[in-house]
Parts: C-alpha cells; structure tokens; sequence
C-alpha cells in the first residue's frame, strides 16, 4: 500500500517545495534542473501573492516563489488540470514578477533575472511544444543569440517523460521527475541511498506521519483532484458520444439517399425507426 504523499497535488507540493524547513527539496531540484547553468546554495522564501499596481488591477497568487543567493527569483508552479492558454499564463506571471521589480523614484531599470519552472500534469495542445521538457528564452530571431538572461521559462509536461523504471533515471532531476509522476504509489522511496535529500523527502511526505489537520487539508485537495479528473472523463465521454450521434445521423442521410427503406438504415445505424423517419421528413 502506498505511503506517500502526491506531489501533484496543491497541499502536497507546498509542502515539498515552499516551507523554509524543506528547502532542502527545492534546492537540490532546482540545481538538478539547471545543472551546469546554475550553483544555487540557499533560497529566500517571498510572498506567493503578489497585488497590481493599482487597488483594481488582478493580482496572481504563485505555487512557490524565492529568491537565490544570486538574487534570481524563482517560480515554480504545479499546474493539474488543463488550460488552453497555460503557456500564456507562464509568461503572465513571468512578466508580473518582474513588473513587481519597478521602484519608485530614481531607478536605471536593472532586473533580477526571473526563473518559471512549470510542472505540468497534461500535455499541451501546440505543435511546439511537445516534448517533456522546453526551455523558452529571449533571443534574437535571425541569429538564434540569446539577448537576456532576465526572463527564462521551463514547461516540464510529466506525461511526456518517457523513463518509467528507476534505472532508466541518469542524474539526479531525473530522479526528481521519476519521483513526481510515481510518489504516491511507492512503498519506498527510491534512491534514497544515492541521494540523501529523498530520505528527507521520504520524511515529510509520509502519510502516516501527517498531523489530522495536515492530513484534513491533503484529503481535501485530493478530493479536487478527483473531481477535476472526473470531470474531465465525463466531457470525453459526452464529446465521444456526441460526435457519434452526429456520424450516425449523418450516415443515415447518406443511406436514405441512396434508396435503402428506413428499416434498413435504423438497422445499420442502430438509430430508432422514429428518428430515421424524422430525418427523412
């Protein structure tokens, strides 16, 4: 039986991520990610809401939001139920981040570099981007050069990562994604021995370690989950079978004007005799 947390859940994934005692987690993460690019060694905690400019301007409200020893901000979001515009979103508050950097007064316009890494649990309808991971960066269109570094968005689609056994993981983010897809379905946690940050995982994501409250709260968002997923079967289902009664109708116009009697049409499209009469009136 399964005895952690899902990471893909609202609760579960602040837990993992946004609290100054399991930074540990989001650190180890974040350099696994931007391995090669980027040292991180500790992370300043902001506040995930963030107000407009103005009193009746929108305000967004992020997963996870710190700042590096760097001084890059980071944001890293959980995104469960499918949006047609999610990429439009990212760059959003993307921009909202660094719009959030304007002073008052005297100011040269220098910004912070901000980061968005969003981890998605459905794939996106665009021909671009269909691949696990895509990194999306300011750069020239000729010369294909980066022009700034102050604006970087990562879209990581768990469906589309294509390593489903724990030997397959190479390295360390491989670990992390193997992880977030399955970590509700594992006894134990996985590499354990080979990185001790998931023993610390294995920690706090265990259920049976959960306060009521804490485990009031991520029965609650499961509960969510549920529903979003259930929903969305059901407007499979009723699109499925709405676009199966539109065939059927349209078969039988075809079939009654080439000749066939309307007993021989409800036959072979399983529609009642009365409707088939209807369609021919």
């Amino acid at each position: 039986m399964a005895r952690f947390i899902d990471p893909r859940v609202d609760w579960a994934f602040k837990r993992i991520f946004g609290s100054e005692d399991t930074k540990e987690c989001l650190i180890t993460f974040l350099n696994g990610l931007f391995e090669d690019e980027l040292v991180i060694k500790d992370v300043t905690f902001a506040k995930t809401e963030k107000l407009g400019l103005r009193p009746d301007d929108r305000g967004v409200v992020f997963d996870v939001y710190c700042v590096t020893n760097e001084g890059k901000h980071i944001i890293v979001e959980m995104q469960k139920k499918e949006q047609e515009y999610f990429a439009d979103r990212a760059l959003y508050y993307t921009a909202r981040a660094i719009v959030q950097q304007g002073v008052r007064g005297i100011w040269d316009y220098h910004l912070a570099p901000v980061y968005t890494v969003c981890f998605m649990d459905f794939v996106l309808d665009s021909p671009i981007l269909k691949k696990f991971r895509t990194d999306l960066v300011l750069t020239d269109l000729q010369t294909h050069q980066r022009v700034s570094d102050r604006m970087r968005i990562v879209y990581l689609q768990l469906p589309l990562f294509d390593k489903h056994t724990e030997a397959e993981c190479m390295d360390i983010f491989d670990c992390w994604i193997y992880i977030m897809k399955n970590m509700n379905m594992f006894e134990q946690m996985p590499f354990s021995e080979k990185y001790p940050v998931f023993r610390k995982l294995a920690e706090i994501g265990d259920l049976r370690k959960l306060s009521r409250e804490e485990l009031e709260l991520y029965d609650e968002d499961i509960k969510n989950m549920r529903d979003i997923y259930a929903t969305r079967k059901f407007d499979e289902k009723r699109g499925m079978e709405k676009g199966m009664a539109k065939e059927k109708i349209a078969t039988a116009y075809r079939l009654l004007s080439m000749g066939l009697s309307e007993a021989q049409v409800s036959t072979a499209t399983e529609l009642p005799l009365e409707e088939i009469q209807k369609i021919r009136k």
